[in-house]
């Protein structure tokens, strides 16, 4: 791996930026150990200190294995790494990453329906206006993109409606990775967004208390979407029914 001088000598971000796109990019491999602390800092022309915080920074993340004896390790970030690391893995060098979004999709296609189901059977008396409220607004707005902001808000409230805290915290990664491709699928994701009666079947079946048929309303509405943009971000012939 190239390491190039840092400019700002005073700020370890840039230090953490490349070693973390030698993981990413698997310029670093599992197994391979980093150079010294002292070597890193005179190649990249910063402090110790500085390599220290980065390094840390990505031990922190799982990438890295500080040993005894100060050997520093890249781990197998598909072992070791976190949800935090999806928004990096999509978009990497300026492009989407396309086998990384079709995991999104997955994630989106699954994931939905239970916290719909866990919704019906969890939330208050009041998430159901709260719904329709932001269902009003995505009836309204013509814009795209809007409506596709709008339609996260709807999940965003199903989600705390879900009470459930590991599905929030994936909610809230997955969301931070699909924004960025917002603008790029506002035309496929059309084909969602319209479907205001589908949001408004898993709304009423959440008013209702009917976990299973809040399930199946969700499932109905992102299906078809989401086999949609696989097959716009080139994978057509995933059967997203049987291999999810």
């Amino acid at each position: 791996m190239d390491l190039t001088p840092v400019r700002r000598r005073s700020i370890p971000d840039d230090v953490f930026e490349q070693l973390l796109d030698g993981v990413v990019g698997g310029r670093l491999a599992p197994g391979e150990e980093l150079l010294s602390e002292r070597r890193m800092a005179e190649a990249l022309g910063v402090s110790r200190p500085a390599v220290r915080e980065a390094v840390s920074r990505i031990a922190a993340m799982g990438l890295v294995d500080v040993r005894q004896g100060g050997a520093t390790v890249v781990t197998d970030l598909r072992r070791r790494a976190g949800l935090d690391l999806l928004p990096r893995l999509l978009v990497r060098g300026g492009e989407i990453d396309l086998a990384v979004a079709r995991s999104i999709l997955e994630a989106r296609l699954w994931n939905g329906p239970k916290v719909a189901e866990l919704a019906a059977t969890r939330a208050g008396d009041n998430l159901a206006t709260s719904l329709g409220a932001v269902l009003d607004e995505l009836e309204a707005d013509a814009d795209p993109v809007r409506r596709q902001r709008l339609a996260l808000d709807f999940w965003d409230l199903v989600v705390d409606g879900a009470d459930s805290i590991t599905f929030r915290l994936m909610f809230n990664t997955l969301r931070m990775s699909y924004e960025p491709m917002l603008d790029a699928l506002a035309v496929v994701m059309a084909a969602e967004v319209n479907e205001v009666d589908r949001y408004r079947a898993i709304v009423d079946a959440i008013r209702r208390r009917e976990p299973d048929v809040a399930f199946a309303a969700a499932h109905a509405l992102l299906e078809p979407a989401t086999a949609l943009i696989a097959g716009a971000l080139g994978f057509a012939g995933d059967n997203f029914e049987e291999n999810s």
